[in-house]
Formats: C-alpha cells, sequence, structure tokens
C-alpha cells in the first residue's frame, strides 16, 4: 500500500508542477491582460479541412481577443503536416472568416507539440511575452513550459462549443500523463523537432498593425 502510494505521488509530481505554476497566470477572456500576440495552439481538424469543436474554440476565443484590443498579431502554432492535415493552414482559414485581418496572422507549421510551440514562438520568432489560447484542461501545462523556457505567458482558457463532457474527461486525463514528459522536456532543455532561422513575421505584423 505504501509503495503504490510512493507512486502515485511520484507520478502527480510533474502534474502538480504544472499547476503550481501556472496559478496567478490564467486568466478570463474578459480579465486578460493586453499582450501585443496571442499564440493558439493546434490540434485536429476535421477530414474537409476545417477545424474540430476544440479548435474551433481556440480560434474564437483568439478572434475575441484581437476584437476586444487584448492582442493585435495571432500566432497559429500546430502541425502543417499532421495526420488530420495542415492544422496552421485550417486555422488560418477559419480565423480570417472570423474577422480577422489577415495581415495579422503567422502561421507556425511546425509547433509540433506544446514545448516545440513555446520554444519556436520565443527562438523562430522573437516573443518574449504573449497570451496562450487552448482548452482549460490543456492550459496549466502549455502556460507552465512556456513560462519554463522564458516566454512570459498568460494562459486564457478556449471556449468549446460541441465538447461533450466525456471528451474533456478524456483530454484531461491525457493531459494529466503528458505532464511527465513536459517536466522532462523542460528540465533538459529539449530543443525543438524543427529547428528554424529566425523569423521577421510576427515583427512586421505588429509594425503593419
Amino acid at each position: 500500500m505504501l509503495g503504490a502510494l510512493v507512486l502515485l505521488f511520484l507520478a502527480s509530481t510533474p502534474w502538480a508542477w504544472t499547476e503550481l505554476a501556472a496559478r496567478g497566470h490564467e486568466f478570463t477572456e474578459s480579465g486578460a491582460p493586453a499582450a501585443d500576440v496571442v499564440i493558439v495552439l493546434g490540434t485536429e481538424v476535421r477530414p474537409d479541412g476545417t477545424p474540430g469543436d476544440r479548435l474551433t474554440g481556440r480560434l474564437e476565443t483568439a478572434a475575441a481577443l484581437v476584437q476586444a484590443g487584448k492582442a493585435r498579431v495571432v500566432l497559429l502554432s500546430g502541425d502543417g503536416g499532421g495526420a488530420s492535415g495542415d492544422e496552421p493552414a485550417a486555422m488560418a482559414r477559419h480565423l480570417t472568416g472570423l474577422g480577422v485581418d489577415p495581415r495579422r496572422i503567422v502561421a507556425d507549421p511546425h509547433g509540433l507539440d506544446t514545448y516545440d510551440s513555446c520554444r519556436r514562438a520565443r527562438d523562430v520568432y522573437g516573443l518574449d511575452r504573449a497570451l496562450v489560447v487552448t482548452q482549460a484542461y490543456h492550459l496549466s501545462r502549455a502556460v507552465t513550459l512556456c513560462r519554463a523556457i522564458g516566454l512570459d505567458a498568460s494562459g486564457v482558457p478556449a471556449r468549446c462549443p460541441g465538447c461533450p463532457a466525456t471528451l474533456l474527461a478524456e483530454k484531461s486525463a491525457r493531459d494529466y500523463l503528458a505532464s511527465g514528459k513536459a517536466a522532462w522536456d523542460a528540465l533538459r532543455g529539449r530543443p525543438p523537432a524543427v529547428e528554424s532561422p529566425p523569423s521577421g513575421e510576427v515583427r512586421d505584423a505588429l509594425a503593419g498593425g
């Protein structure tokens, strides 16, 4: 029994780290601080190339932040060659349809996971501060990873229209398990899977706005 409790404690330590480190850095949509850039983390798209329910919610939240003057540029970070399709391309199309000026949208097709999205936002796109949008079950891990690599991130929970409770419970369990990898990536300072030279796209989008 004691051994099982010790194992549970050790397994829960990375998850507790992500939760505690994100405290004070997560805000409601209306209470979010202003930042030049909001990062939207990608996830699967539908077979027809349109965003699924979770991704739609993230994009709607980002669009609302831009329209409220909370952010000026949107960095779409996802897998451009994923099994479900080109996430950033689908995100950009949908975000434009929500009324966001395409000149304010920058797509990173190599944000292959949450850690990579944070590292590339800092190293490739030159960000030192940003809002981060994803669903609540994923938000603490995303904020903590970004902050762990030196990006001053504030999290905003995304809407999730049409998301069933069973799906959210499943994703919460997956995120709990993913916290161990997150802690290990941050501890060893893992480079992103795809390394790119610095890009001026975000800077140019800000200058144009």
